[in-house]
């Protein structure tokens, strides 16, 4: 990848690092299924409010049928697993275990378009995965079935992020992010309305859980998806899902800074490890940064 795309992968790792420190506020106090309609109803306007601002034309009856799939497997569906498993686990495990994305991604995208899996992207999942699996363990975490079950919420949601980045990559090549953004927040927001009537308990309407909701509509949903959908037409399916080896380590400080939750010393060893993954899975140097054919797929 190029200077221009390594600038938005790091811009795009900390706005939707954030997003899981607003979902562990918002989910609980509002529940999962109203946290993510208010999410993508908010990024549905913003992006629909910023196109109309900027005179493009957005081709959603040409591509809505896409639109609603991408809606459904990119936001709809991801977004409340991430949401069910804040209700359990903190935003800095929810951030961790979202970092397996690139590895179905590598995987979907081998399957369906022939995108070579090559040692090198092998080596680089060995050592993402391995900087989770040490972030992971040097945490305290009691292993409850609960906790198992919201952990599976968020490695599902994990492989829905992935499926969606091929299936962009595969149909919807060309199709400016503004359309893209749009369609996809607004077939979201239809999805999930009916559940939001789904009985969750008392909801408490604090200002840090209206604040956290407005952030990740407009911050982690709409500005975010325009750095998303850019990354998937310049630089291919397989790269830009590897943001979600920098999230973690923008969820886990931000988690530490508003949230109080312990920096341990595998946030260290897996910075080195992550790091060092999206060199190998990019053909990125993070040093001297310069174009790779493998951002060419």
């Amino acid at each position: 990848m190029g200077k221009r795309e390594m600038t938005a992968l790091f811009v795009l790792a900390s706005l939707w690092g954030t997003s899981f420190l607003f979902i562990r506020i918002a989910s609980p106090a509002v529940g999962p299924f109203l946290t993510m309609e208010i999410r993508v109803f908010i990024g549905f306007l913003v992006m629909f409010l910023l196109a109309k601002g900027m005179n493009k034309t957005l081709q959603i009856k040409k591509y809505w049928k896409h639109f609603l799939i991408i809606g459904t497997v990119n936001a709809a569906i991801p977004f409340t697993l991430i949401a069910i498993a804040a209700l359990e686990l903190n935003a800095s495990m929810t951030s961790i275990l979202n970092s397996t994305t690139p590895l179905f991604g590598a995987l979907v995208a081998w399957v369906f378009l022939g995108e070579r899996f090559t040692v090198q992207k092998g080596i680089g999942m060995a050592l993402g995965m391995g900087g989770v699996i040490a972030l992971v363990g040097w945490n305290s975490i009691p292993v409850t079935w609960i906790v198992i079950l919201s952990a599976s919420c968020s490695i599902l949601a994990a492989l829905s992020y992935a499926i969606a980045g091929v299936y962009i990559k595969k149909h919807l090549q060309g199709v400016d992010s503004f359309s893209m953004s749009v369609g996809q927040q607004l077939a979201a927001s239809l999805l999930l309305f009916p559940f939001i009537f789904i009985p969750t308990g008392e909801k408490t309407w604090a200002p840090e859980v209206v604040f956290s909701l407005l952030a990740l509509g407009v911050l982690a949903t709409a500005i975010a998806y325009l750095f998303y959908f850019y990354l998937i037409e310049h630089a291919g399916p397989t790269n830009t899902l590897t943001v979600t080896f920098l999230v973690p380590l923008f969820g886990v400080f931000w988690g530490a800074i508003f949230l109080n939750e312990p920096i341990t010393v595998g946030t260290i060893v897996g910075l080195a490890l992550i790091l060092s993954s999206i060199g190998f899975i990019t053909g990125a140097k993070l040093i001297k940064v310069r174009r790779s054919e493998e951002s060419r797929v």
